[in-house]
Formats: C-alpha cells, structure tokens, sequence
C-alpha cells in the first residue's frame, strides 16, 4: 500500500507527502528527522491509501496545486477548525 497524507504542523501550516510506509514517516517526522517539519510539532490529521504508488504520487502532487489545496480543506474543514487538540 501507498500512503498520502497530511500533517498539521504547530503554525497551522499543512505537510503533504506520500509514502509507503506511514507508520515510520509519522516517527520521522516526530523526531524531527524531516527539515520540512522540524520544531513544528506535525500532527497527522488526514491520509489516503492507494494500491499503486504511482496513484499516491499523483494524488501528493494534486494536493500541492491551489485547487487541490482548496478541495482538501473543504474536504477535513472540521479536522482544522478543532483547533484545541493542536494546541498542545
């Protein structure tokens, strides 16, 4: 399996990324072994599963355009207005 998925970092900014193993990306990026989201607290908040990484490539590449951005927070609107549970 294929993974994309998005993380909330601590100034409300959202990571996008894929991988194929989601577990051990998430602890990379916790342990700060991830430039993009070091010192940023990253908390997944959305992911996607996909059988073929090419799929998950696409769909990581979509979310990164303005209009895949705007889809995605319509599509997680609630996720990011709790913003209770991110502010640690």
């Amino acid at each position: 399996m294929y993974y994309v998925y998005i993380l909330r970092l601590k100034n409300k900014d959202l990571y996008k990324g894929s991988t194929s193993d989601l577990k051990e990306r998430i602890i990379y990026h916790r342990r700060g072994k991830v430039d993009s989201t070091k010192n940023k607290e990253p908390q997944l908040i959305h992911y996607e599963c996909y059988f073929k990484k090419s799929d998950a490539e696409r769909r990581e590449r979509f979310l990164k355009t303005t209009e895949g951005m705007r889809l995605l927070r319509q599509q997680i609107r609630d996720t990011l207005n709790q913003s209770s549970s991110f502010n640690g």
